[in-house]
């Protein structure tokens, strides 16, 4: 993969960095055969704009500085503000902007994200999880209020989808948490649990976790697992049948991985969901979100 310079926008106006990775390298379907088949186009638009903004906030050959200027500038594109080169300087957002002009949706879960990946380049620690929470607000709900307004769902569907993106999102952080901090300095393990483990960030550096770092996953464990029953409530408030299913399909496998987290160690290797995981989740998510509890939007 090749990796931008700082200074190449100014040379080709390129703004994005892709890494490479992709729908497929995520815990959960990103718009699948579960989902309308008008709207995956949109929903996998909107997946491209994250990544690509993503692999801006985690690229370690950009200064924090030039993440920024990058990301506002892929910021204004979606708002209606034309890319300045030929071939386009970010065909994410340019993507993304004829996706909401199609739709009709808003651009805030643009910007909200864009938030959470300027965080991403300045902010390298977090307080107590009310400060994870407050990032994952950011980061992570956008995702679900976007796929949601696409389908026209009540907006009483938040609360619970924030709760279940919010759950994926820490989840994914204790999946990386060595790498995070090896590659990029970055912490998401709050800090005030981490001093009264008696642990500091350097022992993300460990062959394995020491048992004040397993106390610290464990403890953010119990908080995600009581997100991940909020967001139970979600597949029955969806009248799509689609995204009815794969919320609950989604559901079923943020459980699934905690309980992966929960035996698995993320210093020593990769804690990842199997193929038959998402096997039993998706007939598990189609039997639970078989009918709507709410019928009225």
């Amino acid at each position: 993969m090749t990796v931008l310079a700082a200074e190449t926008p100014a040379a080709d106006h390129a703004l994005e960095t892709p890494s490479g990775k992709g729908r497929g390298d995520e815990n959960f379907p990103v718009g699948s055969f579960l989902i309308r088949k008008d709207l995956r186009p949109h929903v996998h638009a909107f997946y491209r704009f994250a990544r690509n903004a993503d692999d801006i906030a985690d690229n370690p050959l950009l200064s924090a500085d030039d993440k920024v200027l990058r990301l506002d500038r892929m910021s204004e594109i979606p708002d209606g503000v034309p890319g300045g080169a030929p071939g386009d300087d970010s065909p994410a957002a340019t993507a993304m902007r004829a996706s909401l002009a199609e739709t009709g949706t808003t651009a805030q879960h643009c910007h909200d994200v864009l938030r959470a990946f300027r965080l991403d380049a300045t902010k390298l620690r977090y307080r107590d999880w009310d400060d994870l929470m407050e990032y994952c607000r950011y980061s992570a709900s956008p995702v679900g209020r976007q796929l949601l307004d696409l389908h026209g769902e009540s907006r009483d569907t938040w609360p619970a989808s924030d709760a279940l993106c919010s759950a994926l999102q820490v989840l994914n952080h204790l999946q990386d948490c060595g790498d995070d901090y090896r590659n990029l300095n970055r912490v998401y393990l709050p800090l005030d649990l981490m001093g009264e483990a008696g642990i500091t960030v350097e022992g993300l550096t460990a062959p394995a976790a020491s048992p004040g770092l397993r106390r610290v996953l464990d403890r953010l464990l119990d908080d995600t697992d009581r997100l991940i029953t909020t967001a139970g409530e979600l597949p029955g408030g969806v009248a799509a049948r689609g995204l009815r299913w794969e919320s609950a399909t989604i559901v079923e496998l943020a459980r699934r991985l905690s309980r992966r987290l929960r035996r698995g160690d993320p210093l020593a290797t990769r804690v990842a969901l199997s193929k038959a995981d998402f096997a039993a989740a998706l007939i598990i998510g189609i039997f639970r979100g078989r009918r709507p509890r709410l019928t009225n939007r």
